[in-house]
């Protein structure tokens, strides 16, 4: 087995912006980041080549990596720590070796393992200096997979599906420093208590090499060491799922909102997809996708496993769960559209427009109906956790349906109260953040307290967010907003604005708003503008906007309740994201 010099490597080209982001890096790990490794899939299905960088920076993707665990005659595992010139996860104390194969013939190969066995002898000789010539491809056992993200900083992560790797082999080390800085053997007990103790941050244990020691590889490894039938006995063809480790790194920074949500976005959009697709009938598929095509933040999708992150553990069940909740709420959607009238969702046709009005109907039937089908076959859960985690999700339709039905009948009311309006938004918005953000926590394995105050902050959140929506449609114009503005004052809606008008004394600008509000597609434009110009003439915007700064404060105090961890950024960013929507 001969080891590729640094020119015959697979490489991909950077563009001017990737190369200037690793102006500052070392010249030899800058030429490394160029190199073509396999994105795969979550289940590690090769998807093609990709840049290292590309893997590794902003949101990351999913790529194939291996981590060698190499074991001497006296049963020790070498340990590297990694160089400070690494341009990722610099410094910290890892396995014998952690790397990629490379996007080439030999090293995607998947019989027995060959392609990670061989970039693994390849990276051996590199990093260490371990001739290939001293151990043999064949003495490599492959043991399992495991699956886990971890985040450095804001522009650094690892996302892969690692292949581990077990031989045992008397070798000479003569390591790189341009790799790694130095090297330690260590038994089974020397290595529990490098676990169990206080490091400092620069030589932290490396958070995949924690969740190896720690969480895959069991007692009977070191027993079976030496011995390669042992050893395959002991070898599965599983994935284990880590999720994201992120605060197994001391030192880290996390992301911020948007980079945060693109981390798992296109995850819970391939479960929503593969959910809809599944119809039998492919037009009632397509209505059913319609919205889902049309774009959308994702925020509600990817808000358990955001949550999870910030007060637990994470896992790929809360992909499903926030599959399912966004399924529920494109329902929602697709209904609000049809009782609405609203001919235009997010720059589109609404569903019932664009299809038809019996179509549309069943359409967000079947949507609910497929969104539990996902919701019981999340992975990761006890089967005692499905049922509680059903009868909640049932509630929060159950609330939406009944905030809904509370903001049909205001429309023909005039004496619709400030407690009738925050009742009927609790129930059409903001139970939807309660219920991601109580899930989120409850299924991370957070206590109950954690678990009550994460409910309270999605509670408020999801009150400033509704404040907002209605505050955008009165301030942005028609082309923002993807449907008319001023769309909730022609149709008649009793929002906090309307409701706050109605109560002033009367004057000339209460009598413009009353010319105008639910007069429907009857109000010419110009007159519309008028009726938003007296709702901030009676300093109705500016009440309700009160309102949402409130609960934003509200939202803020919760997260201050909690410890600082890497996850929190994008949980405060969320929150402010809400407020900053029309600032």
């Amino acid at each position: 087995m001969t080891g590729y010099g640094i020119d015959d490597v697979p490489t991909l080209a950077l563009n001017e912006t990737q190369r200037g982001n690793l102006v500052s890096e070392d010249d030899t790990q800058a030429i490394l980041m160029a190199e073509a490794v396999i994105q795969v899939s979550e289940n590690d299905q090769v998807i093609g080549p990709i840049s290292k960088l590309d893997s590794h920076s902003g949101a990351g993707e999913y790529h194939r990596a291996f981590s060698v665990l190499l074991f001497n005659s006296n049963n020790e595992l070498l340990l590297q720590r990694r160089s400070m010139d690494k341009v990722t996860f610099p410094g910290v104390w890892a396995n014998s070796c952690c790397s990629h194969p490379l996007h080439s013939e030999g090293e995607l190969d998947e019989t027995n393992a060959m392609g990670v066995k061989r970039a693994a002898v390849r990276k051996l000789e590199q990093e260490l200096g371990i001739s290939p010539d001293s151990i043999s491809i064949e003495d490599f056992v492959f043991m399992t997979k495991m699956r886990y993200s971890s985040r450095m900083n804001q522009d650094w992560i690892e996302r892969e599906v690692d292949h581990i790797l077990v031989i045992q082999a008397d070798v000479e080390v003569n390591h790189n420093p341009n790799e790694v800085s130095e090297v330690m053997w260590v038994n089974q007990d020397q290595l529990e208590m490098m676990l169990l103790e206080e490091r400092e941050a620069e030589e932290a244990v490396a958070p995949w090499f924690r969740c190896i020691a720690a969480r895959v590889m069991n007692p009977n490894w070191w027993n079976a060491i030496g011995n390669v039938s042992d050893l395959e006995a002991l070898s599965d063809d599983l994935i284990h799922d880590m999720g994201d480790v992120s605060h197994m790194l001391p030192n880290a920074i996390g992301a911020d909102l948007i980079t945060s949500i693109k981390e798992v976005k296109p995850l819970v959009e391939q479960r929503i997809e593969s959910s809809l697709r599944a119809s039998r009938h492919p037009r009632l598929a397509d209505a059913m996708m319609h919205l889902i095509e049309g774009g959308g933040k994702r925020m509600r999708a990817t808000l358990p496993w955001l949550v999870a992150k910030a007060v637990g553990d994470t896992h790929s069940g809360l992909l499903d769960i926030g599959a399912a909740i966004e399924t529920v709420h494109n329902f929602t959607l697709v209904h609000d559209d049809i009782m609405d009238d609203d001919e235009v969702r997010r720059g589109r046709n609404a569903v019932h427009i664009e299809y038809d009005m019996p179509t549309a109907i069943n359409a967000g039937d079947a949507m609910l109906a497929i969104a539990f089908e996902r919701l019981v076959q999340a992975e990761n859960l006890e089967p005692g956790d499905v049922a509680p985690l059903v009868r909640r999700i049932a509630w929060m339709v159950r609330r939406v349906s009944e905030g809904q039905q509370l903001d049909i009948e205001f429309e023909e009311r005039l004496n619709v109260s400030e407690e009738d309006y925050l009742e009927m938004i609790e129930g059409k918005t903001a139970v939807m953040f309660l219920t991601c953000a109580e899930i989120g926590a409850r299924v991370s394995g957070a206590d109950d307290e954690v678990i009550q105050l994460m409910a309270q902050w999605g509670l408020a959140v999801g009150l400033c967010f509704q404040l907002m929506d209605d505050l955008i449609d009165v301030l942005s114009d028609s082309a923002t907003l993807g449907k008319p503005a001023g769309s909730d004052v022609a149709q008649g809606k009793r929002t906090l604005m309307v409701i706050h008008a109605l109560q002033q004394p009367d004057s000339e600008a209460k009598e413009v708003l009353l010319n105008v509000l639910g007069k429907g597609e009857d109000v010419a434009p110009e007159d519309l503008q008028a009726g938003l110009d007296a709702l901030e003439e009676l300093g109705s915007i500016a009440y309700a906007r009160e309102k949402a700064v409130a609960y934003h404060a509200e939202a803020h105090e919760c997260l201050d309740r909690l410890g600082d961890g890497p996850a929190m950024v994008a949980l405060r960013e969320l929150t402010d994201f809400q407020l900053a929507r029309i600032h």
